[in-house]
């Protein structure tokens, strides 16, 4: 299986009704998905479902898409359903936004889609938001945990995004 592929890429602009449509129902999914995971405990701190749907529209369609998805997806979360809590939800944003950003970059600049280059996203997202949320908490621990129980969570995001992009997000 060849895990290094050229791809057709987006970038929406916000004048475009596409980028609205696009972007909610990356939103839902990003709304959905985290519900389904924190059926089981820890859930949300182990798969980091939150993120999942923020990485593909980025990718895929844009940083545009995937900022949208990053800022709303915790926002309405944290609303409907008190997941994420708001004392966590600037970190949260932190990473979300590192992660379309980081995403929608590195699809533009390299127009292709590999694993290696997923797992670069998550990292720098990852590190990135880290330090940052260590810089908002002062708790090294605390900013730490997702390098600590969420490893499970960066591999879906890594492999589920490349699953997702390439196979099902074809045109």
């Amino acid at each position: 299986m060849r895990m290094e592929t050229s791809i057709k890429l987006y970038s929406l602009s916000y004048n475009q009704s596409k980028t609205y449509t696009t972007a909610g129902l990356f939103i839902i999914g990003n709304i959905l998905f985290p519900q389904l995971c924190h059926l089981i405990p820890m859930g949300g701190n182990i798969w980091l479902p939150i993120y999942f749907f923020t990485l593909i529209g980025a990718y895929k369609y844009g940083w545009k898409v995937g900022l949208l998805t990053a800022v709303f997806s915790p926002i309405i979360n944290s609303l409907l359903f008190g997941m994420p809590v708001a004392a966590v939800l600037p970190a949260i944003l932190l990473k979300s936004i590192l992660l379309a950003l980081v995403a929608g970059f590195t699809a533009h600049r390299c127009q292709r889609l590999s694993i290696s280059l997923l797992a670069l996203v998550v990292l720098s997202y990852q590190v990135l938001g880290t330090l940052g949320e260590w810089i908002l908490n002062g708790n090294l621990y605390t900013a730490l945990q997702d390098f600590r129980i969420g490893v499970p969570g960066m591999l879906t995001q890594i492999l589920g995004g490349y699953v997702f992009v390439k196979y099902i997000l074809k045109r």
